[in-house]
Parts: C-alpha cells; sequence; structure tokens
C-alpha cells in the first residue's frame, strides 16, 4: 500500500485537505494541527483506510505522526477519527508521554475517548513505544491546559487560548498564565 505522496496542496477543508498528485486532486483526512500548517508542495505520510463502504486517505508531515496514528487505530475501540482527536491533544512527544505515564485523564480529553478506552490504549501500548520521541513529562501539559482553559474562561477564542498556553513561560499556573496575558497585551 502507498507510504508516501508528494504534490501541492489544493483546498483546505474543516478536516481534511485536497492534495494534487499530477492531475488528480485526493481527499486526505487530517488532524487539525497539519490542517492549520499544510500548504504549497509537500510530501505527506498516508495511511489508506479500506472499509465495506469507504476507501479513506489519511496524511500527516512526519513518519512519526503516522506511526502513531497506526498503532492507535489498532486498539480495539479506537477509529481513525478518534485517532485524530488523541494526535490534536498536543505534540506527538508529549502525547507519547502521556501513554508511557498511564495518564488516562489526558487521553480522556480527546473526544470520543473514554475512560475504559483510555486505559486500553494505555495497556496495549505501553511497550510498543519504543523509538518515539518523549516529551520531558506530562506535567507542563497540564500547566498549558490549566492555562488554555482560564484563558477560554475569559472570553478568548479556544485556538488563541492554545496558541498563547503553548507558548508562554513559567514554572506555575500563574506564572504561565501572566506570560500569556503579556503576549495577548503586545498583540492588541
Amino acid at each position: 500500500m502507498w507510504y508516501s505522496m508528494n504534490g501541492t496542496v489544493g483546498v483546505v477543508k474543516k478536516d481534511f485537505f485536497v492534495l494534487h498528485v499530477g492531475d488528480v486532486g485526493y481527499k486526505v483526512f487530517s488532524n487539525s494541527n497539519t490542517l492549520k500548517v499544510i500548504s504549497g508542495t509537500v510530501t505527506i505520510y498516508v495511511h489508506a483506510h479500506v472499509r465495506e463502504d469507504a476507501f479513506d486517505i489519511f496524511g500527516f508531515l512526519s513518519e512519526e505522526s503516522l506511526l502513531l496514528f497506526e498503532m492507535l487505530i489498532s486498539v480495539s475501540g479506537v477509529g481513525p477519527k478518534t485517532a485524530l482527536g488523541i494526535l490534536d491533544l498536543d505534540t506527538i512527544p508529549n502525547t507519547t508521554a502521556a501513554i508511557l505515564e498511564k495518564r488516562a485523564d489526558i487521553l480522556s480529553r480527546a473526544s470520543g475517548i473514554g475512560g475504559k478506552t483510555a486505559e486500553r490504549i494505555i495497556l496495549e501500548l505501553h511497550t510498543k513505544m519504543k523509538g518515539f520521541s518523549v516529551g520531558a513529562s506530562t506535567a507542563t501539559y497540564d500547566l498549558r491546559k490549566e492555562v488554555e482553559e482560564v484563558l477560554v474562561n475569559l472570553g478568548y477564542p479556544r485556538s488563541i487560548a492554545r496558541s498563547m498556553a503553548s507558548d508562554a513561560e513559567g514554572e506555575t499556573t500563574e506564572d504561565r498564565l501572566r506570560s500569556a496575558l503579556r503576549m495577548i497585551g503586545r498583540k492588541k
């Protein structure tokens, strides 16, 4: 089956983009983190998902994203759309850290993932994660998520809140929140 495709990105929609390869435009589903940055001429790493009623292509900008996606959909109860939601939780190293640190609470924040499914993902993938880059710890994820939620509660759109929370610096939630608010103030 296919592993990668080279082409030019056409239209980008909410949950897919069109990749023009030669005279053919392929509809490629992806996670929102990829959809935010994909443009121009790219090489994507793909997974062809074949069902009785559909033939879908899922594409990513890194091999590591593709490999984690394929590992996630190998878990019973995790389909492609749910796996995309898990990839949107954070960076690949931080998501890997969440699995290795057995943080079901983080995984269950993805749409379509309950506590039992999160535990199943951890159980099945915990030993298979060798070779993946790993974030330092999920503690920074917790801080970023808290800052993001505070900013959303203050009325900022989630996309801006997530971006500012990711860029904020500090060791505590309060420090990161001050940092994020300063950055927002400078952008106005």
